[in-house]
Parts: C-alpha cells; structure tokens; sequence
C-alpha cells in the first residue's frame, strides 16, 4: 500500500512535468503530495474523491487540486473497454514567485491557488477552453510550454466558471499511517455499496470498536460514514440513471437503497434535484 504522503515527481531542474496516461485504471489509492496538479478525463469515468468530496466523474472532466488536498480517482473498470486516458500536469508553488503573486497584475492568480486548496471543477465554456490548451501541452518543449501552463492557469483565474469541491471547513488531518486504514475503508465501500453494510464491518476491517471507527471516519472525511455510503449510492444512481436508462426505482435498489423514500430524499439532498429531474437535466438529446 502506498502512503498518503507521495513524494515530488518534478526533478529540480523543470518548472513542471506533463504526463499523458494511457492505463486500465488511475491511481485508486488516497493521497496526497506537494504539488499543484492539473487533471484532465481524455476517456474513463468512475468516482472521483477531493477532500471531502465525492463526485462521479467522466470523460473531458478538468479539475485542479492544490499542495497536500488529498484525492483518487476510482475507475468504473470492467474490462478492456473502460481503459482510462488523461492528461495530469505537476508544478510546485515556487513555479510562479511568490514576489511576482503580491503584484497587483497577479491578485486574480493567487486568488486562484488559494482556491485550489480545496479543489476547484472547471465548467462551461472555460471547460472548453482549458481543455484545448491541455491537449496541446503535452507536445510543447522549452519556454513555450511555460507560457502555456501560464495561459491556463490566466483562463482560470479569470472564470465564473469554477466550482471549489472540498468544503471551505475541510483540513488534511491525514498521517503517514492513515493512508493504509482509509483505502481498506474505501476499498471495502466500493465493492459492497449495494448490499446492507454494518458499521461493525468496518471496525473490525480497521481493527477498532463501531464508535472509534465512527469517530475516526468523521475527523478524516468531514462527515459520517452514513453520509459517505448514502454519496457513493447517489453517485452510482446517477450512472444508471443517464447511461443505463434505469428509472428511479430501478435505480434506487440497484444502488443499494433499501426504500424508495429514502433514495428520494438522499437523491435531493445530494444532487439538489429529484431523480426525475437529474435524469431529464442530464440525459443525452437525440
């Protein structure tokens, strides 16, 4: 098992590192690392975790994550036709000096990286934007890719386009040993979200008692368990929803939820829609 903590992958003598992954899956463990990073979906979907937040992710998705937020990026992998693609770019906070950042021309771009601590989702048209000049990146050499990481991270800056993912009361409390003790946790979630789960079959996997496991989870995640399982559900919902055109009973019991009341108001609550309406806000037109 990796730690949490993983160490830089940008050598001293680059101002940043461009990788372009082709792979059955990314990184399914949680962690973090000194870096900014910016992630582009080129083909994948799955769950994506920032901070406290947990999301569904799918191909073009964008996102930017600050120096120590940790994150993973779980696949829906089945087979040979759910490989994952995407472009991942590394620079680290002295990229930009931090005297040139107290300049006035600079306040909208460390207005940003402050954002980025806590995780930011590119949208609309910024998407589009952003996600052209990512795709080139990945061909520049020299100063020329210099001046394009500074071109995208000046779309950034400017945009209304931007959502902030982890709560603005999420902190990294993680350790060097929690890295392990969370992935068996997230682990276990992913595999067996449909069926009944027992807080008690976590705290034994985690070697601790239902209410140090409880207490443990909420000081890590920013919520209760409860709450984490009732996201990963809605996640799913919402996959079946749009891609297996399941309704919303369908989707409820496929999900893992055990009543149709329930599934509807964690829905709601999560989504800010009914199953009804997320299904006709996001299903294809054809």
């Amino acid at each position: 098992m990796k730690s949490a903590l993983q160490k830089s992958s940008i050598p001293k003598t680059r101002a940043y590192v461009v990788e372009v992954l082709k792979q059955p899956f990314f990184d399914p463990n949680w962690h973090f690392h000194s870096e900014y990073q910016l992630f582009i979906v080129l083909k994948g979907r799955g769950t994506r975790f920032i901070g406290d937040n947990v999301e569904r992710y799918d191909r073009g998705s964008v996102t930017f994550t600050g120096p120590n937020l940790p994150h993973l990026w779980r696949s829906d992998y089945e087979g040979p036709q759910d490989w994952s693609e995407g472009i991942v770019v590394y620079f680290h906070e002295n990229f930009i000096h931090n005297n040139f950042l107290d300049k006035v021309e600079a306040i909208k771009l460390k207005q940003l990286l402050k954002l980025s601590l806590r995780g930011l989702s590119v949208k609309g048209k910024t998407l589009e934007t952003v996600k052209r000049m990512l795709l080139k990146l990945p061909n520049l050499e020299g100063f020329d890719g210099v001046l394009e990481l500074l071109n995208i991270l000046n779309c950034l800056s400017k945009s209304t386009e931007i959502e902030t993912l982890a709560s603005a009361g999420y902190t990294n409390s993680l350790k060097e040993g929690d890295s392990k003790r969370m992935n068996i946790v997230y682990s276990y979630v992913m595999k067996h979200f449909k069926q009944k789960m027992a807080l008690s079959e976590l705290a034994e996997l985690t070697n601790m008692t239902p209410t140090s496991f409880s207490r443990y989870f909420k000081m890590h995640s920013n919520k209760t368990f409860s709450d984490f399982v009732s996201e990963i559900r809605v996640g799913y919902a919402c996959k079946l929803l749009i891609e297996k055109k399941m309704n919303a009973s369908q989707a409820c019991y496929a999900s893992g939820f055990r009543t149709l009341s329930n599934f509807n108001k964690q829905f709601k609550a999560i989504t800010k829609r009914s199953p009804i309406a997320y299904k006709r806000a996001y299903s294809p037109i054809v």
